[in-house]
């Protein structure tokens, strides 16, 4: 049940950090769109670990292939389906874990409510399962290429250090996808540093998605700011959600936090975009910001106070191969999240009136 996104354009993801294979099923694709497996490994290479000094070292390749869906390189109609096998398992570390809850972990939580979970790296609750998103992204991508819709995203903050300047060039130019480039050493020094201490940093990542059409979004529950925040709350390690001026617009006046309206070539156009491209739940066809805020990873090489499944205090370590800051590679992730969203809801829209 919780493993299923979207109406039309639908993801199951399944597989876990230590299994054999991560995959995803996506259903709803139209039929004739080009794809490769090229196209999907170019967001998947994004993600991946071990890209840099600043993410965590183990080295998966996370190859795609695709098993089903598509034909002579375009899709079929049929459910698309993908896979990727995990070659650099190393489940020694979690040993000693195997009883004990991780703090800050899903361990408790999994344990709490199954009665049995898989301690190898987390099993299902590890981000190893957003290799499934991000694949699914890819195509959603393509859909929305269709109406000339683009989505990109970028690190705004980390550790407390914010961007300043704004270069979309710049963005895939250093290691933690950021468009300043001063913002992005000064990042990147301390995510470094903190790696020294055996500690993590967490910051915040901004998605953007530009030419996206008036109208998408359903009233009343399926508002399109609402289906963001819970694709975007359901990345692992988020824990808050901003569009548009977001929290922003609580401290200001109704006079300041209005947008106004202008015509345009025949377009509806607004002054400002405070409300981040969203207007009752539908799109506005103004940009749609999106900020999420990604907590610090919780795997920490430093003793920590825990209990066992026995109600036993206990004194932990946790070693293994975990990023300083997962916030670089939360990027791609939120980026595809938004596009299934959009895609979803453009294939809803097309049956919104005749």
């Amino acid at each position: 049940m919780g493993s299923s996104f979207g109406k039309i354009f639908r993801l199951t993801t399944w597989g876990e950090s230590h299994g054999p294979a991560l995959g995803v099923v996506v259903e709803g694709t139209p039929a004739g769109i080009p794809l490769t497996e090229a196209d999907i490994q170019l967001q998947l290479d994004r993600r991946r670990v071990g890209q840099s000094k600043v993410t965590s070292p183990r080295g998966e390749k996370d190859r795609v292939e695709i098993l089903s869906g598509v034909f002579e390189e375009r899709t079929t109609g049929a459910p698309i389906s993908m896979i990727t096998y995990n070659r650099d398992i190393d489940s020694s570390k979690y040993e000693s874990l195997r009883d004990v809850f991780r703090p800050g972990h899903a361990d408790y939580t999994y344990w709490a409510k199954y009665g049995h979970r898989d301690h190898r790296g987390g099993g299902r609750s590890s981000a190893r399962e957003t290799w499934g998103r991000v694949a699914a992204g890819a195509i959603a991508r393509k859909i929305l290429g269709s109406v000339g819709a683009e989505i990109y995203g970028y690190t705004k903050e980390i550790g407390g250090i914010e961007m300043q300047t704004f270069d979309r060039d710049e963005i895939e130019r250093n290691l933690v996808r950021c468009p300043d480039p001063i913002a992005a050493e000064a990042m990147t020094d301390a995510i470094l540093a903190v790696k020294e201490t055996h500690d993590s940093l967490g910051g915040v990542v901004e998605v953007r998605a530009i030419n996206v059409p008036p109208g998408l979004g359903e009233p009343t529950f399926d508002r399109l700011d609402a289906l963001i925040a819970q694709a975007m709350l359901s990345i692992p390690a988020t824990k808050g959600v901003e569009i548009g001026d977001g929290f922003a617009s609580a401290r200001s006046l109704g006079s300041e936090n209005n947008d106004w309206f202008y015509a345009e070539n025949g377009r509806v156009r607004t002054r400002s975009n405070r409300a981040g491209g969203t207007l009752g739940g539908i799109s506005s066809g103004e940009e749609i910001i999106v900020r999420v805020a990604i907590k610090p990873t919780s795997s920490v090489a430093r003793e920590q106070e825990t209990i066992d499944i026995s109600m036993e205090p206990r004194t932990i370590l946790v070693e293994g191969r975990h990023d300083p800051s997962v916030v670089p590679r939360a990027v791609p992730v939120a980026e595809a999240m938004l596009a299934i969203v959009l895609a979803d809801l453009l294939l809803q829209n097309r049956a919104a009136r005749i």
